[in-house]
């Protein structure tokens, strides 16, 4: 079962390996990026980050295939880009909570802050809308297990997206 599946392009940092995991109680953590998983200094450096933590690094369809194949294993996956996280959703998998976490900006990209830690597209808010949409209309964001949960829908909306 996926118990969180968050949204940082940061992928795995020290917020991620201690707080998060033991805030949401997974097995383990599964990095889902295609990009990330194809290059082999991240494969092997991610985990190292995680403090102990077992850890995988997949495409999108490797974190499908896994999560199908380990519908008892309790995890926490961790989506570079709202894309990977839609990609993920619409393959029907169950996920018990979705949350934003953290977007930095994309040099050469138009954006804008959304908070002072979320950076966002046009496509990004496109994702982040029917990621919402497939989850009943809510979308929260959250920094930390200690930052209060927001409406992540009424930030797009207050920053004209």
């Amino acid at each position: 079962m996926i118990k969180h599946l968050r949204i940082d392009n940061r992928l795995i940092h020290g917020q991620v390996a201690v707080t998060w995991m033991n805030s949401i109680g997974a097995d383990k953590i599964i990095v889902c990026n295609d990009k990330v998983a194809a290059d082999p200094i991240q494969k092997m450096a991610l985990p190292m980050a995680a403090r102990g933590n077992t850890v995988y690094v997949f495409s999108v369809a490797e974190t499908i295939k896994y999560a199908q194949e380990h519908p008892d294993e309790t995890m926490f996956i961790i989506c570079k880009f709202p894309s990977d996280a839609l990609q993920v959703l619409e393959s029907g998998l169950e996920v018990k909570e979705v949350n934003v976490g953290n977007a930095a900006p994309i040099q050469g990209t138009n954006y804008k802050m959304v908070t002072k830690s979320i950076a966002v597209t046009e496509d990004d808010a496109k994702c982040y809308r029917k990621i919402a949409e497939m989850r009943g209309g809510v979308l929260t964001s959250r920094l930390t297990t200690m930052n209060e949960t927001e409406n992540f829908l009424e930030l797009l909306s207050k920053n004209g997206l």
